[in-house]
Order: C-alpha cells, then structure tokens, then sequence
C-alpha cells in the first residue's frame, strides 16, 4: 500500500493520509475488510510520527470508514459509512469551497476547476475491481 505525502502542501500530514484511505477505498484499492497497516508500520514507511498517523487512524475510525480490532490490527470497515450528516456535509462544502478558491486564484480557470471536479467524480463512481 502506497501512500504520497507532499511535504509542500498547506494540507497537515495527517489529512493527506486520511484523504488518500478514503480515495483507496472509494475507488476499490482497499476493500471492505482489507488490514490497513499498523500505525508503527505506516509511520515508519511514511517516515513520519506514529503520533500523525494515530491522528489520521483515529479521524478515520470516527467517520466509520475504518474499524479497529484490539490484539488483530485496523480494517476498512465491511458497511462503508452513509453520506454525511448536515453538520459534515457543510464542514466539507467550506474544505470544498477553500480548494475551489486556492484553485482558482493558483491559476486555474472555471472550465479547468470544472474539468478537474468532473474528472475526478467520474472516477469515484466508476466500477472498480480492485487492481
């Protein structure tokens, strides 16, 4: 399993690994059941402190996508959670509306941030077989 962390992003360690489980799942890679890493596994191949990987573990947990089985190790959970309740969803439309300004202030135009959001939901609703 292999994880990006870019050391330039404004974006902390720990939400890029969380973001990046929550893609692997939802696009196949992990697989309901699937053991994720140990957290000293995953810190250690990251190079980075258990202690953000725990955070990144324990953010996922609360969101339903991973469980923990004490003495057995982390696991995507079988049931993916629902949609989000109000109170996330409008947390996520506030991320979704600081990407969407980053993006266009970075240089990207309409059509282009379009294009991306497009491209990249297509991709979350395609079928997957997991390779």
């Amino acid at each position: 399993m292999l994880f990006h962390i870019d050391t330039h992003s404004s974006s902390p360690i720990y939400e890029q690994i969380t973001s990046q489980v929550k893609e692997m799942c939802y696009t196949g890679l992990l697989r309901p059941g699937e053991q994720l890493p140990s957290i000293r596994e995953l810190s250690s191949q990251m190079v980075v402190n258990p202690n953000t990987v725990s955070r990144a573990y324990a953010e996922l947990e609360r969101s339903g996508l991973i469980v923990t089985i004490r003495g057995r190790g982390t696991f995507v959970a079988e049931v993916l959670p629902e949609r989000s309740t109000p109170r996330e969803r409008a947390r996520l439309e506030r991320m979704l509306r600081r990407q969407i300004i980053d993006s266009y202030y970075g240089g990207l135009t309409r059509e282009q941030i379009r294009d991306v959001t497009e491209h990249c939901l297509n991709e979350l609703e395609a079928p997957h077989d997991g390779n």
